[in-house]
């Protein structure tokens, strides 16, 4: 093994876990006051259930085995096997855990869009059932080991987890919050966010994250990693620019909260195609996604679906914006790649077509699975609080605990 390579990767695993926190305080300033200690906790109990789930049978489920483009083996149920005395010198034990860091993320991501609603114990029951049923299969049709998951076997491209990250969780959002419903008084009653510095901060520190997420996706310390990490710093950049201009032309003013926004709809959008593209391509990903993002995330007001907190908006929009634009700006010449070129370097359209086909798979499948998982729970246990403990808020009624003395 190569220690430097080494190096890179396990603090690329410990960046993509400080998301986490980072994702709870990003969420946390945009919930109210009074639930934003449910909002911290529902982010971070992933990071006790996922490990425990994945260390079971997610990993082995997700990554393993070739002959089966649809799901792994039972082969390395809980990590049997796997240990740092093998031949690879702990390479494989290694990547469970780098690929766990992504894990335990993506059902955090879903919290933003059932806020101030949900019960804990529902969140609770939800998150492994969903890591099961959605999450690891979609892991195993784009990254399951030797590329042999089917839909990269086909030709599709996802070099850090847009489709599976992003998407899934993006249409599983909006699957949850259809059947959650609305919150009690949205959307005639504003409800804004109560802690901007918070959300800045946690902006800040996903996107620092990122850079682990993004570039340690490259499985080494090498040109792909310097460009994927120079990819992530454009795109964020540039995203919030154009976020920051649509607001300006459509509201008059530019916000913080825009500029949080936009910065995390750049960093989706760059994370499928961060390793197969150049830098203008990432700047021209940015420029997209945050002009599309800031307008995707009206469109709740206009079909009335009640994404608390702009998941809908900023990741399955944002995800699907960079998966198709690999379709256009890959560039094998720029990275001395194997890959196909987007259309902008003289490919054919086979390439879009195959992003297409795998966002359009993974996005239809979370949102039916999720849509169905989330109506079984409803009738079983329930999800939603009472009216009483929605006025009064989570943070009291579910755990019990205040913010902040008043």
């Amino acid at each position: 093994m190569d220690t430097g390579n080494n190096a890179w990767i396990l603090v690329s695993a410990a960046l993509v876990l400080f998301m986490v926190p980072g994702l709870a305080l990003f969420y946390g300033g945009m919930s109210r006051s009074k639930n934003i200690l449910n909002m911290l906790m529902m982010n971070m109990i992933c990071l006790g259930i996922v490990p425990v789930f994945w260390f079971a049978i997610g990993y082995t489920l997700s990554s393993t085995g070739t002959a089966n483009g649809w799901i792994g083996t039972f082969d390395h149920l809980f990590l049997n096997g796997i240990n740092v005395a093998g031949g690879d010198g702990g390479e494989e034990l290694r990547n469970v855990f780098f690929a766990l860091t992504f894990a335990c993320i993506t059902p955090a991501l879903i919290s933003g869009a059932i806020a101030d609603r949900l019960k804990f114990s529902a969140w609770l029951v939800f998150v492994p059932l969903w890591m099961l049923l959605v999450f690891t299969p979609a892991w195993a049709w784009v990254f399951k080991e030797g590329g042999s998951g089917w839909l990269a076997a086909r030709g599709s491209l996802d070099f850090a987890g847009g489709t599976v990250v992003h998407v899934a969780a993006g249409s599983a959002s909006l699957a949850f919050a259809l059947v959650l419903g609305r919150r009690r008084g949205w959307p005639e009653e504003p409800m804004i966010p109560h802690n901007l510095p918070f959300t800045m901060l946690g902006a800040g520190i996903l996107w620092f994250g990122w850079f682990g997420f993004n570039a340690g996706s490259a499985f080494a310390a090498d040109n792909i990693a310097i460009q994927a990490f120079a990819n992530t710093f454009m795109a964020g950049a540039a995203a919030m620019l154009s976020w920051l201009a649509v607001e300006k032309i459509r509201d008059g003013h530019a916000t913080s909260l825009g500029a949080a926004s936009g910065i995390v709809a750049g960093l989706v959008a760059i994370t499928p195609g961060a390793g197969f593209m150049g830098t203008a391509g990432a700047l021209g990903v940015g420029l997209v996604a945050g002009a599309v993002c800031a307008t995707a995330v009206r469109l709740k007001f206009k079909f009335m679906f009640d994404d608390a907190l702009d998941v809908v908006g900023v990741h399955l929009a944002g995800g699907l914006v960079g998966g198709l634009l690999i379709g256009v700006f890959a560039s094998p010449a720029s990275l001395g790649g194997s890959f196909d070129a987007g259309l902008i370097e003289g490919g054919g359209p086979g390439l879009l077509f195959e992003q297409i086909l795998a966002n359009v798979v993974v996005g239809v499948f979370s949102f039916v699975v999720t849509y169905g998982l989330v109506k079984v729970l409803d009738v079983t246990m329930g999800l939603r609080v009472t009216a009483e403990d929605e006025r009064a808020g989570l943070d009291t009624t579910q755990h019990l605990e205040t913010a902040y003395n008043n």
